[in-house]
């Protein structure tokens, strides 16, 4: 296996809050707003303070509170218009979606925004959200192989010319997109991230994804999924880049951040999580060897609904900076963060917190070239 720490800066993205009710299930204040107009505020405020990736949620329905909702790539392609240099990751559903009229959406998306859209595959949890539709809820695993499919069809249609695809859940005959998407140095296609606990989605993103999402782990869940999911792409001769979800709670001293932690779970709207538990946990209990997504969170990981406290970016900048960094040595190539009021905490979060870390990961590389030079002279 080689070396987990990451030699590049460390990336951070924000969820956007493109659905009501903000990133806890709780009563709690939260200063967060999901209108377009706090939605570019956030956008800008983000890219200015050096956030490089943003995530358009996906719902359809209402489910953890979430009331209301604006769709994914809409708000997406709003937010990529309204900013210079911020990538829009929007999360899409196979099976709601055909590959090749996503493909076509985000290659125009990728025109207009100069090469900075890019997609979630989100293999679905949510059975309301097919069957309702009059759509077929296919059982996990097969999700994950529809999943996968769409992947390679996304891919294949940027960047390849009367493409041919004949597989057990899509068809693609003789087909070419134009335009293509804009070329960006180091990049062949508008990068395509998945997620998810279970064995099947570490497949999937091991074999297909540019980038794999965790959810919030603390180092040794993180490791073990980092484990897993890059000896499947060594496997198939590939290389993954991995993002992390985690709720930051930065507050001038620990005790004031674990005292707001406390606050947002004593307030939580107790119904809602529990109705979320109820869906996401028969999700995850069904796949063979339990693994699934939110299979074992227990209430209160629930209460940020994607398992976020479990990172524990709890604390003050400093002891905040510091865990991040110790996310990096294990792998962690990008951070994505919710926050309970997040204007003003990712303005705080990119004013105290990243210069720590960029000074952290000065010091990180400083100590790596001393051990590669001890090494060197001493001929181990």
């Amino acid at each position: 296996m080689p070396s987990r720490i990451v030699r590049e800066p460390l990336r951070f993205a924000y969820w956007v809050p493109n659905v009501s009710g903000g990133l806890v299930v709780s009563t709690v204040e939260q200063r967060t707003g999901w209108d377009l107009d706090y939605n570019v505020r956030l956008a800008r405020k983000a890219e200015e303070v050096g956030f490089e990736y943003a995530l358009s949620q996906v719902r359809y329905l209402s489910s953890y509170g979430a009331a209301q909702q604006h769709e994914s790539t809409s708000t997406s392609l709003a937010l990529l218009l309204a900013t210079e240099k911020l990538k829009v990751i929007a999360a899409v559903h196979p099976g709601l979606w055909e590959p090749a009229v996503l493909a076509k959406f985000i290659n125009t998306a990728d025109q207009f925004s100069g090469g900075r859209a890019a997609v979630n595959v989100v293999s679905g949890w949510f059975k309301d959200e097919y069957t309702r539709l009059g759509l077929p809820w296919l059982e996990h695993d097969e999700r994950y192989r529809r999943s996968a499919e769409f992947i390679e069809v996304l891919r294949a249609l940027w960047t390849q010319e009367n493409v041919q695809f004949h597989g057990d859940f899509y068809r693609v005959n003789d087909f070419t997109l134009r335009p293509g998407p804009v070329p960006v140095p180091g990049r062949p296609h508008p990068e395509i991230f998945q997620g998810g606990n279970s064995t099947a989605a570490r497949r999937n993103g091991g074999a297909h994804a540019d980038w794999y999402f965790s959810n919030g782990k603390d180092f040794d869940g993180f490791t073990e999924q980092y484990d897993d999911v890059t000896r499947v792409a060594l496997e198939h001769g590939r290389t993954v880049r991995f993002g992390l979800n985690g709720f930051a709670i930065v507050r001038d001293t620990q005790a004031e951040a674990e005292d707001q932690l406390r606050e947002i779970v004593a307030n939580a709207d107790t119904a809602s999580v529990k109705a979320f538990r109820d869906s996401v946990q028969q999700a995850g209990a069904s796949t063979a060897d339990k693994k699934g997504m939110w299979a074992d969170s227990t209430l209160e990981d629930l209460v940020q609904y994607n398992d976020g406290f479990r990172t524990r970016l709890i604390g003050d900048p400093e002891q905040v900076a510091r865990r991040i960094i110790e996310y990096k040595k294990r792998g962690v190539n990008l951070l994505l963060l919710g926050f309970l009021h997040l204007l003003e905490e990712v303005e705080a979060f990119g004013t105290r917190v990243l210069p720590i870390v960029r000074d952290l990961e000065a010091d990180l590389e400083r100590d790596i070239a001393r051990r590669g030079e001890r090494e060197v002279l001493t001929g181990s």
